[in-house]
């Protein structure tokens, strides 16, 4: 198993006075291939946009760094049935002007905000029809080879006991774990549940 390591987050410019902020320099220096860009809670707490995301992903390509781009909806959206609508928006706004070369390089990370740490993790159906408009929205838009290729996980609630039904899902490629990484034994569990072979 190859293990590689990733950041949480990272500042679009390459340098300058931003207190408190990582550079992707910064990232590649001490060893990180991958960033985590637009998580639910940097755009809740933090007032990330899309259009934040959307630099950060083209500041990470310039420094070689693997974005990881999270998308995903609130309960108020998904109860009044917009979350296919919210995550289209959120993709468009988050790809735009990248090549498809970059697209197909990205992993998206499907994570319904209701569903962080709140131990309510979307059904393996209800994944797969967001994974699958993702698939689809990147097939238009970068080519069906680019959907093809690209990493879709699903991030929300992953436990050792839903593990394996999300990852047979055709369209979930893995699994963006948060909380339950923390703990060894959840976490190698849920490695081992998710293997789709």
């Amino acid at each position: 198993m190859q293990i590689k390591m990733g950041a949480q987050n990272m500042h679009w410019e390459s340098k300058g006075a931003f207190t408190g902020e990582i550079s992707a320099k910064m990232l590649v220096d001490i060893g990180c291939s991958y960033v985590i860009l637009g998580h639910s809670e940097r755009r809740q707490l933090f007032g990330e946009t899309d259009q934040g995301v959307n630099k950060k992903a083209k500041a990470a390509f310039s420094h070689g760094l693997l974005p990881i781009i999270c998308v995903g909806e609130t309960l108020d959206q998904r109860e009044k049935n917009q979350t296919l609508e919210i995550v289209k928006r959120q993709l468009q706004g988050c790809l735009d002007g990248l090549a498809p070369a970059q697209v197909e390089a990205c992993t998206i990370a499907y994570e319904p905000v209701w569903a962080i740490g709140t131990g309510k993790a979307a059904t393996p159906e209800m994944a797969q029809e967001v994974h699958r408009m993702i698939r689809d929205y990147v097939a238009e838009h970068f080519g069906p080879s680019v959907a093809q290729t690209l990493r879709i996980q699903y991030g929300g609630s992953v436990t050792p006991d839903n593990a394996r039904s999300l990852m047979i899902q055709p369209d979930i490629d893995g699994a963006l774990v948060g909380g339950a990484s923390l703990q060894a034994d959840s976490f190698s569990q849920i490695i081992h549940n998710g293997k789709k072979n």
